[in-house]
């Protein structure tokens, strides 16, 4: 368990650096994505080679829809996250991305008939209480940027991805993820070349970092996160979840020297606390029906 536990949170830091390694690579947002999508695909293909893991291509045929769903999200949140990165800075970028969860929580009620609790409307008001706060005065200055618009789509995408995810059965995550990545590299690469004209050009400087995002950030760390979360408890996965933003955080301040006001700081609080306490209650709320139901029906052992 604790060997699970350090691969997981090591997944987490690992994701938690990509802003700081795309920081260090001088291409588009959609060439660093495609980069990456192609090289960690390679490698977990190779994962499967080696591993000598079976694919299962039945259920892939099955559920080709939402696999299609789920990659196409997945490059397009890739190429809106990394123009955020670029444009408004690893922090805000990271806390605009990650109210897509929330967002998934908003719409539960209308795609998978989940309820809306007290608990659920309770983080989703932090959330959008905690955006205002990290980007209202900029908002109020200059209106709604194009970095900040690239972050909320990113968002967007992302919560696209985790609906596609959630309905899928009987595929590991190692086996969504190399699905998703194959797919996120056709509909990335497609743009590229389409935006690009044909033509991409990579300097001997941006190798290094592109390899680094490639193998580490992506393949390695899909890896470490995939082998790991089946052998931890849901809500472990839940709570440590947040290591990334929080990780990107700390690595914006420390090396790109990305420093948010004491506002903005309470809003990131609001943010990654709402979505957290979501998660949390419905948990909760889980665990405590499973108890009452087994209250309910175990024997009384006369």
């Amino acid at each position: 368990m604790t060997k699970s536990y350090l691969k997981y949170i090591l997944s987490l830091l690992i994701f938690g650096s990509n802003g700081i390694v795309a920081s260090y690579i001088l291409l588009s947002s959609a060439e660093i994505v495609l980069s990456r999508t192609i090289i960690g695909s390679v490698f977990l293909g190779l994962v499967f080679i080696i591993g000598r893991k079976r694919i299962a291509y039945q259920q892939i045929k099955k559920q080709w829809f939402y696999l299609l769903g789920s990659g196409m999200s997945l490059g397009l949140s890739w190429i809106f996250l990394f123009e955020a990165y670029r444009l408004t800075g690893v922090s805000t970028a990271t806390l605009a991305y990650y109210c897509g969860p929330v967002m998934v929580i908003a719409v539960a009620p209308f795609i998978f008939h989940e309820k809306m609790t007290a608990g659920k409307v309770i983080g989703i008001s932090l959330v959008v209480l905690g955006m205002v706060l990290v980007n209202g005065s900029d908002f109020v200055t200059e209106g709604m940027s194009w970095g900040l618009m690239c972050g909320i789509i990113s968002a967007l995408f992302y919560a696209i991805m985790i609906i596609s995810n959630k309905k899928m059965e009987k595929l590991t995550g190692l086996e969504i993820t190399f699905v998703q990545l194959v797919t996120a590299c056709a509909v990335v690469a497609f743009y590229t070349l389409l935006m690009h004209k044909g033509t991409i050009s990579i300097s001997r400087t941006d190798f290094i970092p592109i390899l680094f995002l490639g193998v580490v950030n992506t393949g390695i760390a899909c890896y470490l996160y995939f082998s790991s979360i089946h052998e931890l408890p849901a809500q472990s996965v839940a709570i440590c979840s947040y290591i990334d933003p929080l990780s990107a955080l700390v690595f914006s301040a420390i090396i790109l020297n990305e420093h948010l006001s004491t506002v903005q700081i309470l809003g990131a609080i609001f943010i990654l606390g709402g979505a957290a306490f979501s998660e949390l209650y419905h948990f909760r709320k889980k665990s405590n029906i499973k108890y009452n139901r087994g209250m309910i029906s175990k024997p009384t052992g006369r």
